[in-house]
This record gives structure tokens, C-alpha cells and sequence, in this order.
């Protein structure tokens, strides 16, 4: 009955745009749309295809579908256009019940190194819901069962779009990491961490304000990454970074390590258990 309507919703997922699909399940009185009408909207509020009436109708479901694609929750909402409605204060005669699902894409994980606290994030990140890429020439499918996509060529982010969605967790244990966390920062990803002691973190910080990396880019990055939970092994850094993550997409508020405490112990022991050796050179 909409095939256009369903072919640009398609290409829309395609590009992982987020939007909401509006339907009219029910209409009393006058109104110009009728039951089963529908409407695509972006997620700037803008109606790109189909129609759900005019005037007051219209303006109240662009709203609405904005806060549903935020929450990222469909809803069912009246609107009773012969009183003001939901602000708008346009009479138009008539009511209506219209759902709002909103079609958001996964969120992306991507995880750049290997070692014991990258392939928990992995998994915790494949539980989570998360598309889950890593980047690492020594990644396999073996270490890595829950990726959806392994990278082997270093700084290869060509499929791999960083966008408001993407969440990037550099885990290098120290090789080249300051490369990665540059590269991370060309996109608009939602959240940039980097697994380091805070000596680390404040020496990688320093050389990306020297290579004249905007302040403002700088201070998107979580450095050490993760949340203060104590932990104490290369699991409980990966749980306190997943934590971090779901508390920024969720709002919740729990104190950060960002250039705050240390998990010297653990990342050295990672680090160690990988062979790495960490010279100054590196940055």
C-alpha cells in the first residue's frame, strides 16, 4: 500500500539514519487524514514522505516523533484538535489517534586492538545489542566470535562510518594508540575512550594538542575510559567501560575515571600478558 514509503524507509536503515514511521490507527470528527494514512519523519522532525494531516496534526507528530526517536520508544498519542494540543494551540476540529514507532539503527562498537580486555568488550558489546567491528591485525574469528566484522589492516576505516552512533573503545595497549584516537576523532562518533593509565592518557592527550588537534575534540575523549567500579582485572576494565557507555546513551549518573583514578594494575597486566613493550618513542 506504500511502497514508496517502505523503499525510503529501507534506504534510510541502509544509511543508518534514524526516523519514525507515524500511522492514524483511528480518526473521530473531521480531520483530513484517515485511518491507516502514515507519514516518514526524520529524525531533524521534517516529514519526508506521506501525510498525517495538515496544520496542528502535522506539527504535533513531528514533535512527538523527535521524542520518540530519543527515547527511542514508540507511542500512541491523541490528538484532540479542537483544543489547543500539546502547545501548538491551532483548532482544527476532531480527534485522533496516531502510533509513532520509531526505527533507530543499532549502535556501533568498534574495538581497535586485541588482548583479554578487548574481547570482553566484544562480547559484552554483542550482549548489549551492539554491531560489533574490531580493528586488529592480529584479530581472528576465534578470539573474536561475537564481532560482526574483523579489520585486519591498520588504520583501515574505510567501511567502517563513525558516526553519532558509533561508540570507539582503543585498546592497542599502547601501540599507536595516539594514531587511533586522531583517526576516531576525524568522525562524529558518540563516545571515543582510550584504555591507559592516567601517565598514558595525559602523554597521548599532550601529543594530539601538539599535532593541533582542536581542544574541543580532545575533551570528547574518555581517558583512562571507563567508570570508577574498582576494577581490578582486564573483565572488570571491559564491564566498567560497557558501564560508561550505557550510562552516557541512558543519562545515568555515575562517577567517570576520565584523567581521575588509575587502573595501572590491570591495563599492565594486559599489557604484559601481550608482550608489548612500551617505549616513550611511541608518542
Amino acid at each position: 500500500m506504500f511502497p514508496d514509503l517502505y523503499s525510503k524507509a529501507a534506504e534510510l536503515t541502509s544509511l543508518r539514519r534514524p526516523f519514525a514511521i507515524a500511522t492514524v490507527v483511528r480518526v473521530e470528527g473531521s480531520s483530513s487524514a484517515r485511518r491507516g494514512s502514515k507519514a516518514l519523519i526524520s529524525d531533524e522532525g521534517k516529514i519526508i514522505m506521506g501525510w498525517v494531516g495538515g496544520g496542528c496534526a502535522e506539527s504535533a507528530v513531528r514533535a512527538e516523533a523527535l521524542k520518540c526517536i530519543q527515547k527511542e520508544k514508540p507511542e500512541l498519542i491523541t490528538l484532540d484538535m479542537q483544543d489547543e494540543l500539546l502547545g501548538v494551540g491551532m483548532p482544527c476540529g476532531g480527534m485522533m489517534d496516531v502510533y509513532i514507532e520509531p526505527v533507530v539503527p543499532r549502535p556501533e562498537l568498534l574495538v581497535v586492538g586485541h588482548g583479554r580486555i578487548a574481547e570482553t568488550m566484544a562480547e559484552l558489546g554483542h550482549l548489549m545489542n551492539f554491531s560489533v567491528t574490531v580493528s586488529d591485525p592480529a584479530a581472528t574469528p576465534e578470539s573474536f566470535p561475537h564481532a560482526e566484522r574483523i579489520v585486519n589492516e591498520d588504520f583501515d576505516l574505510t567501511e567502517t562510518k563513525i558516526d553519532a552512533r558509533t561508540h570507539v573503545v582503543i585498546a592497542t595497549l599502547h601501540k599507536n594508540d595516539h594514531l587511533w584516537l586522531q583517526k576516531a576523532l576525524e568522525g562524529q562518533a558518540a563516545y571515543v575512550a582510550l584504555i591507559a593509565s592516567a601517565h598514558r592518557s595525559k602523554l597521548v592527550l599532550d601529543y594530539l594538542r601538539l599535532e593541533g588537534v582542536a581542544p574541543e575534540k580532545i575533551d570528547r575523549v574518555w581517558a583512562p575510559a571507563g567508570l570508577d567500579l574498582g576494577a581490578a582485572t582486564p573483565e572488570e576494565i571491559a564491564l566498567s567501560i560497557m558501564s560508561q557507555i550505557v550510562a552516557l546513551r541512558r543519562g545515568g549518573k555515575i562517577a567517570p575515571l576520565k584523567r581521575e583514578a588509575v587502573l595501572e594494575s590491570a591495563v599492565d597486566s594486559d599489557a604484559a600478558s601481550e608482550k608489548v613493550v612500551i617505549r616513550k618513542c611511541d608518542v
